[in-house]
């Protein structure tokens, strides 16, 4: 039988897990950090509501119990007992991954097989490989632990964004990113190379207490424990009363036309047309807008993806002289993989944040106070 109160993990951006734990810590969640995400305890309702509500999150995995296994057989044993029912749904198709980590069962697909089959003949439910319901075993030290992934697709995918510039920056992080830099709503925030407009459209949700996946579908819908009418209690009660400045606060630019009309088709999906503006400018001719100083927060190419670093080295200097001669008071954060590129800027850098995994690179969050 399924407890009512167990364990959830927060899966977190690899370096992202401190401000995930103090974004949950907020919520009103008891958090225990850990390598990789965040853990929190909680019910059903915990789980629907972290996925709803939590910026920072990639994923939410709730954790179901767990059992010994010494060999194969007695996985295929115990996995026939565990109570599948109160999970999923028969109806519903399943797929299974399974990590193995210092443990007598070593060979993970021969142990997924085995989960498999133990939810086809005692459930009945259908095992495919595009399912998205997602059950993951970790079988660490011969002890199996089972874990439903209740999410979906990543979290990140807030459900209004369909335009998608080169290298974009995952919602997740910027979210996190933000936070780091101090924003709590209340700054304004510019993005001078904005592509997408992913850092303008987060920083004007969150002013404007919008929920972060208000307008997405969740795997958990589709479990066994779900509950239309709890679930529609919750989402429809996490709004925040809001009145954001009725002017733009929000800034991004970029040279390139079609990343701005990609933001402002973005920002009208998102429903934060009215507080954001975008603008085709570049760097040398960009200006403060006329509004208090707030953050700069900028994702430039790092030259390891897209095109050659070379040239990059002045873009950065230029953006760093635009930045230290036009905006006074104004605190500034640059995510780059090259700390080369970050000093070419001749920005007064704090030391940087811990280093992110971004799309296989290796990124950190460089910030000054204001300038």
């Amino acid at each position: 039988m399924i407890a009512e109160q167990f364990d959830i993990f927060l899966v977190a951006t690899p370096g992202l897990e401190a401000p995930l734990a103090a974004e949950a810590r907020e919520l009103g969640w008891a958090v225990e950090p850990q390598t990789g995400g965040v853990t929190i305890r909680g019910g059903w309702q915990d789980v629907w509501r972290a996925n709803l509500m939590l910026r920072g999150a990639t994923r939410v995995l709730a954790r179901m119990g767990s059992f010994r296994a010494l060999h194969l057989a007695q996985l295929d044993k115990r996995a026939r007992k565990f109570p599948w029912a109160e999970i999923l749904r028969p109806d519903q198709p399943v797929k299974v991954e399974t990590v193995c980590k210092a443990s007598r069962i070593y060979h993970a697909g021969a142990a997924t097989q085995r989960i498999e089959r133990a939810i086809r003949e005692e459930l009945g439910a259908p095992i495919a490989a595009d399912a998205q319901i997602v059950v993951k075993a970790r079988i660490e030290d011969d002890l199996v632990t089972i874990s439903v992934d209740t999410t979906g697709e990543s979290l990140h995918k807030r459900g209004h964004k369909q335009a998608v510039a080169k290298a974009p920056m995952r919602e997740t992080m910027a979210a996190m990113f933000l936070r780091e830099m101090g924003f709590d709503g209340q700054q304004t925030v510019l993005d001078p190379m904005c592509g997408s407009g992913t850092f303008v459209i987060e920083a004007a949700e969150i002013a404007a207490g919008l929920i972060a996946g208000r307008d997405r579908h969740f795997a958990f819908q589709s479990l066994a424990s779900f509950d239309a009418t709890g679930w529609r209690a919750i989402r429809d009660g996490q709004g925040r009363d809001s009145k954001p400045d009725p002017r733009p606060m929000f800034f991004g630019s970029d040279r390139d036309a079609g990343a701005i009309r990609m933001s402002q088709q973005n920002a009208e999906r998102a429903g934060v047309a009215g507080v954001t503006r975008f603008d085709c400018c570049a760097i040398a001719d960009l200006q403060p807008p006329e509004v208090p100083a707030g953050i700069v927060i900028v994702n430039p190419p790092y030259g390891a993806r897209i095109g050659n670093k070379g040239p990059l080295f002045g873009l950065h200097a230029a953006l760093g002289q635009v930045l230290r001669e036009r905006f006074a008071g104004w605190s500034v954060g640059i995510v780059t993989s090259d700390q080369q590129l970050a000093r070419a800027t001749g920005l007064p850098w704090k030391p940087p944040g811990p280093i992110i995994a971004h799309g296989g690179l290796k990124v950190r969050l460089w910030q000054t106070g204001p300038l």
